[in-house]
């Protein structure tokens, strides 16, 4: 399995902070928002990562995560030159997927608690699979209709009069087949590739599993000022209620194995004296 992490757009939801920086690159809370997509794919085993953002961001990204070895992973950056839609992914990351299965996952999307996504990476095993969380909200995105037995029904993009409460958050995980489709996929009114029309392919061949999530699980959309600001609220009460650190590739990628306790030692030598140093010494710590 590789993993795609899209990170372009505009960003004029975030104007003027995306004057400086992108979306991507803003502070939720203590770490970096791309730092919390990335946690949760170094956590559900990827080691393979192509980071799509702007040609003017992605030597900010360069600068920040660099080619991935210090995290025992691999990072490759692409350019989206002007976004066209989340589907236009595959298309610029074709040679990158080759011939594997892939996930992908939007940049400003943040999630917490369970093991929802490494298990179905884990378990796939082709076809595609979707997420479904119940929102208050769900004409702000797409949304799966489910039958009285829990099968999925329909997908919608933006419903102006949603069928359900369940919308579909950024991490979708295809099998290979993806590339082909999007490849083959129309613009939509809006002129943009869209997922829901690759993910209504797959449910019309019967191929498109759609897990919903639980409650106590948190999915936070961190694109306009005042959800990044709720995102990084939400963030700081749990870190300061738990004393464990959501959205650290670094202990991550310790967890998985992918660092081994000297490599990770090595890795924390090498940054200034900080609260995000003394975690990790103290994540060593207890690991040994």
């Amino acid at each position: 399995m590789k993993a795609i992490i899209l990170a372009g757009g505009a960003g004029s939801r975030l104007y003027p902070l995306t004057l400086v920086a992108s979306k991507q690159l803003q502070a939720v809370y203590d770490k970096p928002m791309i730092y919390y997509p990335l946690t949760v794919l170094i956590a559900s085993g990827i080691r393979e990562f192509c980071l799509i953002s702007t040609p003017a961001d992605i030597p900010r990204y360069k600068t920040l995560l660099g080619d991935g070895a210090q995290w025992g992973i691999s990072i490759e950056y692409r350019e989206q030159a002007k976004p066209e839609g989340i589907a236009q992914a595959f298309l610029i990351a074709d040679s990158f997927i080759g011939r594997d299965p892939v996930t992908l996952m939007l940049g400003d999307n943040i999630f917490f608690g369970g093991d929802a996504f490494p298990r179905a990476m884990e378990d796939f095993k082709g076809g595609a699979t979707i997420f479904a969380y119940h929102v208050n909200d769900p004409e702000r995105y797409g949304v799966v209709e489910f039958d009285a037995s829990g099968k999925a029904l329909s997908i919608e993009e933006k419903p102006k009069q949603p069928r359900s409460n369940y919308a579909v958050p950024g991490v979708y995980i295809y099998d290979n087949e993806v590339v082909g489709l999007a490849k083959n996929l129309k613009p939509s009114a809006r002129g943009e590739l869209e997922i829901t029309d690759i993910n209504r392919i797959y449910l019309d061949r019967g191929t498109l599993q759609v897990k919903r999530l639980p409650r106590g699980f948190a999915w936070l959309d961190a694109g306009t000022s005042t959800s990044l600001q709720e995102a990084s609220a939400y963030i700081a009460a749990v870190e300061n209620r738990q004393g464990l650190k959501i959205g650290c590739p670094e202990e991550a990628a310790l967890v998985r194995g992918f660092l081994s306790p000297s490599q990770f030692e090595a890795l924390i030598t090498r940054m200034p004296n900080c609260e995000y140093r003394d975690y990790l010494n103290a994540v060593l710590e207890e690991a040994r």
